[in-house]
C-alpha cells in the first residue's frame, strides 16, 4: 500500500496559518501595530483605505531592522522575542510566535521599508503571496514602514466572506482603541481614505480615554487604584448613571495586553450590583499587572484570552477594588457606623460662620408695679399671640338654626372623585364587550380563532407592526414629528457621530429633527410621534450598535436596518401587562401587516393550534 501522508508545501502551510492569524483587515492592523510597539516606537501612524481591503499601512519610528532581519522576518516561526520554551512564561512583548508577517505575506502584496538608526540607507522588500519580488537598498527614515495591499487577493473565497466597509472599519477602530489605550505614552494617528480620524498625542491614561471617547467622558470616570502582592489594579470605571445598553466601552488589559474574560467581567458586574438599570452594562478601563509566570498567553491564536493560575483570587480583589472606589467617591451608598448623620452641617449653611446670640432685656420691668403684675408686660422681643376668649358667646352671632326639614339643607351635594387617567383606547361599552383575547405571563397573547386558537408573541408582533410603519414613513417621506419643549443634547464618540451623520437623512424621514451636530454632541429638537423623549438616547445607541455589528450584505439598505433597529428598541417588551383593548388592537394590527407571520429578524410572531390538536392532548 502506498504512503498517503505527505508534507505540505510552504505556500500552502502559510495560507493555512494565515487563516488562524489573519481573519480580517483588523487582524493585520493588530499584528503590525504590536510589532511597532515592540520595536520601541514613540509615534505610530495607521493609514487604511477601503476599510483595510485595499491598504493597511503602518509607519513607526522604532529601532528598525537590518538587511538580514528584514528578509528573515517573513519566514515562519522567525521571532526576536523568545529563545527557548521557558521564555513563554516571561513574556514582556506583544508578538512572540513569529507567524504574523509570514501569514500576511502569504495572502497579500506586502512592501517593507526599514532602517536602523546607525545605518545610512535602509532596505525595501516587496512580496506577493509569499514570493519575494524584489529587495533593494533605498533611502528611508529611521524605523519601519509596512504596507499591506489587496488582502486575500489569491484567496477570493476568503475575500468574499468579508463584511461591508462599515463593519470592517468598526473592527479596525476597535483594534486601534485596544492598542492605543494600552500605551498612552505613545502617539497614535489613524487616517481612513485620506481623512484624519484620530490624532492621539502622548498623554496620561485618563487623557487618552478622553481623547478617544470624547470630552464628555471625563465626568463619567471613577478612578480605581489597588496594589497587592498578587495583583495591581489601576484605571477607571464609569459611573452607573452613564451605563449603556451595549458593551462597547469595556476594556481589560493584563500587562499592557488587551484580553477578553467573561469571568473577570462578572466581577465588575457584581461590584455594580444594585446600581445599574436593568439591561445596562458598566464601562471600565482597567489595567491589571500580574507576574508573567502566573499567566499563560499562548492559548488562543489572537492572544486575547489568557489562563490565570488563580482566577478566584483575582475575581475577589477586582470586585473589592471596584466596590471600594464606588463607595469612596460617593457613587454607591455606604454604611459608616462611626459617623452621626444628624451632626452633619446642612449644605446651605456650610460656608456660613456661627452667629453670636443676642439677648434683649426690658430693664424697666417691675413685677410689683401696678399694671405689671401677673405675667408682667410683654417685651417687644417675645410677644405671645393669644386669642381673646372673654367674649366667646359673640362667636355664634349671625348663625341661624334651621330645621332638618328645611328644603335648603343639602339641596345640592358634590362628591370628590379621583381623576380618571386616560387610556390608550376608549373604554366605552366595556361591559358589553366579550373578551376574546387573554395574556399569559405578560408575554403571550392567546386568541380564539375559527379553527382553534392562536398564540402570539407580543414583542415580536409589535416589532413587525412598527417595522412596516417606520419603513413606510421613510419610503414615502411623511414621518410625523413632535417638537420638544427643550432641545435634547446627546453626547457620542467621534466615530459614532460619523455614523449618525450618514444616517441623518433616514432619521429625519422617520420624524427626528436635528438642530446641530457638532464634534462631540447631537442636538435634537423633534422626535417621531411614537417615540418618548426618554427613549431617544437608547434608540440611537442601539442603532449605532446595529450599524456597526449587524449590517448584512450590500443588498440590505440603511433604511431597512434603521427601521429594524427602531422597531426593536420601541416594541412592547416581554413582561409588560396589556389591557384587553390593547391586546385586541395588537392582534388586529399584526394581521393588517403585509407579512404578519415573521418578525423583522425572521422569527415566528405567532403559532396556531387546531381543535383536533387540542383534543389529542387529552387522549
Amino acid at each position: 500500500m502506498t504512503d498517503i501522508i505527505q508534507l505540505l508545501p510552504d505556500h500552502v502551510a502559510n495560507q493555512i496559518a494565515a487563516g488562524e492569524v489573519v481573519q480580517r483587515p483588523a487582524s493585520v492592523v493588530k499584528e503590525l501595530m504590536e510589532n511597532a510597539i515592540d520595536a520601541g516606537a514613540s509615534t505610530i501612524k495607521l493609514i487604511i483605505k477601503d476599510a483595510g481591503k485595499t491598504l493597511v499601512h503602518v509607519i513607526d519610528d522604532g529601532k528598525g531592522m537590518s538587511v538580514t532581519d528584514a528578509r528573515l522576518s517573513f519566514e515562519r516561526h522567525a521571532t526576536s522575542k523568545i529563545r527557548s520554551a521557558d521564555d513563554l512564561f516571561q513574556l514582556h512583548t506583544k508578538g512572540f510566535r513569529g507567524e504574523a508577517l509570514a501569514s500576511i505575506a502569504a495572502i497579500a502584496h506586502v512592501e517593507l521599508k526599514t532602517k536602523q538608526d546607525h545605518e545610512e540607507v535602509g532596505t525595501c522588500i516587496e512580496i506577493e503571496g509569499s514570493t519575494i519580488v524584489s529587495q533593494e537598498v533605498i533611502v528611508t527614515p529611521k524605523g519601519t514602514s509596512i504596507a499591506v495591499k489587496n488582502l486575500f487577493f489569491n484567496i477570493p473565497a476568503r475575500r468574499n466572506f468579508l463584511k461591508s466597509n462599515t463593519v470592517e472599519l468598526r473592527h479596525i477602530i476597535d483594534e486601534f482603541h485596544r492598542v492605543a489605550l494600552a500605551h498612552p505614552n505613545i502617539s497614535f494617528n489613524l487616517f481612513n481614505n485620506g481623512s484624519d480620524v484620530f490624532n492621539l498625542p502622548s498623554s496620561n491614561y485618563r487623557q487618552r480615554i478622553v481623547n478617544i471617547f470624547g470630552t464628555k467622558t471625563n465626568e463619567k470616570l471613577v478612578p480605581v487604584d489597588e496594589d497587592t502582592e498578587v495583583l495591581k489594579i489601576s484605571g477607571f470605571v464609569g459611573k452607573p448613571e452613564f451605563a449603556k445598553k451595549t458593551r462597547g466601552e469595556q476594556y481589560f488589559f493584563v500587562n499592557d495586553r488587551f484580553i477578553k474574560s467573561a469571568y473577570l467581567n462578572h466581577a465588575i458586574s457584581s461590584a455594580f450590583d444594585g446600581l445599574l438599570k436593568n439591561g445596562t452594562h458598566p464601562s471600565y478601563f482597567l489595567n491589571l499587572t500580574v507576574n508573567p509566570q502566573t499567566i499563560d498567553i499562548n492559548i488562543h491564536p489572537t492572544k486575547t484570552e489568557i489562563k490565570f493560575d488563580d482566577e478566584h483570587t483575582l475575581y475577589a480583589l477586582l470586585r473589592s477594588a471596584v466596590k471600594h472606589s464606588l463607595g469612596q467617591f460617593n457613587i454607591a451608598p455606604v454604611l459608616d457606623f462611626d459617623r452621626d448623620a444628624t451632626l452633619d452641617t446642612p449644605y446651605s449653611y456650610k460656608d456660613n460662620g456661627a452667629s453670636i446670640p443676642k439677648i434683649e432685656v426690658d430693664r424697666s420691668f417691675n413685677p410689683f408695679k401696678e399694671g405689671d403684675a401677673g405675667l408682667g408686660k410683654q417685651t417687644t422681643s417675645f410677644k405671645r399671640q393669644t386669642q381673646a376668649t372673654s367674649h366667646w358667646d359673640g362667636l355664634y352671632v349671625g348663625l341661624e338654626s334651621k330645621g332638618n326639614d328645611s328644603p335648603e339643607d343639602f339641596s345640592e351635594m358634590y362628591f370628590e372623585s379621583e381623576e380618571s387617567s386616560s387610556s390608550l383606547f376608549d373604554d366605552e361599552n366595556e361591559m358589553d364587550k366579550v373578551q376574546t383575547t387573554h395574556q399569559i405571563h405578560s408575554k403571550y397573547i392567546v386568541s380564539a380563532i375559527k379553527s382553534g386558537m392562536l398564540v402570539m408573541d407580543q414583542h415580536r408582533a409589535h416589532q413587525r407592526i412598527l417595522y412596516e410603519e417606520f419603513l413606510q414613513n421613510m419610503t414615502i417621506k411623511e414621518g410625523a414629528s413632535q417638537q420638544l419643549l427643550f432641545p435634547l443634547q446627546l453626547h457620542f464618540t467621534p466615530q459614532e457621530l460619523v455614523l449618525i451623520e450618514q444616517l441623518k437623512t433616514d432619521l429625519q424621514r422617520t420624524g427626528f429633527v436635528f438642530s446641530n451636530i457638532s464634534e462631540a454632541s447631537v442636538e435634537i429638537i423633534g422626535v417621531p410621534v411614537s417615540v418618548p423623549e426618554s427613549e431617544v438616547s437608547i434608540i440611537l445607541e442601539q442603532l449605532i450598535s446595529d450599524v456597526e455589528n449587524e449590517v448584512p450584505d450590500s443588498h440590505f439598505s440603511a433604511t431597512d436596518l434603521l427601521a429594524k433597529s427602531m422597531a426593536k428598541s420601541l416594541a412592547i417588551k416581554t413582561g409588560q401587562t396589556l389591557k384587553k383593548d390593547e391586546q385586541e388592537h395588537l392582534v388586529n394590527r399584526l394581521f393588517a401587516c403585509k407579512e404578519p407571520n415573521v418578525s423583522p429578524t425572521n422569527r415566528k410572531t405567532f403559532i396556531t393550534m387546531s381543535v383536533d390538536e387540542l383534543d389529542k392532548k387529552f387522549i
